[in-house]
């Protein structure tokens, strides 16, 4: 069973879920979506779906499923555009993102802000990285440009409210989408005191570095897959074996046995708009029954 810290008073807690992969991986986020939210007292449910359409990008059906089910925001990567389906949803909804250092003219936004309860904000990053990946504009530069574009608009959305309070009124959570774990590392350290939370998808393997950085920022290299785990990274582990071997043109199916859910919980506080408490969970499919 789950056991997590209590939640502070004035705190939120925000989890983010692991790159879906699969039908496996996205059945399990939509029966264990309002289940996790009321067990974990989440304020908001975050969750990569890049993978979640056999393997490799995002229909508009499981889109709709992901959202019924609960699921808050939806961040993306390099297989983002996999299904033309899901454009016009990227363009016009307020709860998906795309890597913000995408050309300007790409669909999509790189940046949305989710509403949690008393009106304080959830802002939410996606960003790619370059190395060994599709060649975008460069991640950090972008960070900066968000950062600026997020302050502005929370800015003028405190005039319109006429809200002077002292508190942050924000949190920022990035989900930066690459491969090199040194990318990840720069990008929270760039970031450190001034977001929430770096916390990285795209390599399906849950690293062991969640911590708090010295400023106050929550990060963590890799929070891992949710989807079979008897595989490689999602994959049936004969037809990738034999593609390694022979070289033969082999299709990658997504595997089924041993689904389990894979995520990073990180606790901010409302004052400061940064981090007190990251952790990992995994949850296998006989815990999800007991919840």
């Amino acid at each position: 069973m789950l056991r997590l810290p209590n939640l502070a008073p004035g705190h939120d807690r925000i989890l983010l879920v692991g790159d879906i992969v699969g039908k496996p991986g996205t059945r399990f986020v939509c029966d264990a979506a309002k289940k996790l939210k009321r067990h974990l007292n989440l304020s908001a449910l975050i969750v990569n779906a890049e993978n979640s359409a056999d393997g490799s990008g995002l229909t508009l059906k499981d889109y709709q499923r992901l959202i019924d089910a609960g699921v808050d925001m939806i961040t993306m990567g390099d297989h983002i555009y996999r299904k033309r389906e899901i454009m016009d949803v990227l363009q016009s909804k307020p709860n998906i993102v795309r890597p913000a250092n995408f050309p300007p003219s790409s669909v999509g936004k790189g940046w949305q802000v989710f509403h949690l309860a008393d009106n304080y904000r959830l802002y939410v990053v996606s960003l790619m990285g370059r190395v060994f990946m599709k060649p975008v504009d460069c991640p950090f530069h972008a960070a900066e440009r968000v950062l600026i574009e997020i302050r502005e608009h929370a800015t003028a959305l405190q005039m319109k409210e006429n809200n002077a309070q002292a508190n942050h009124e924000y949190f920022v959570v990035v989900d930066f989408h690459a491969e090199a774990t040194s990318d990840k590392q720069l990008m929270g350290r760039m970031l450190d005191g001034r977001v929430t939370a770096v916390l990285g998808t795209h390599t399906h393997v849950t690293t062991a570095d969640e911590q708090i950085l010295p400023k106050g920022t929550a990060f963590q290299c890799d929070v891992g897959m949710t989807g079979p785990f008897e595989s490689i990274l999602g994959r049936k582990i004969e037809s990738v074996l034999e593609a390694t071997l022979t070289l033969n043109p082999v299709s990658f199916s997504v595997a089924t046995e041993d689904v389990r859910l894979s995520g990073t919980y990180v606790d901010a506080c409302r004052e400061t708009g940064l981090a007190t408490q990251i952790g990992r969970i995994v949850v296998r499919e006989n815990e999800l029954e007991r919840l």
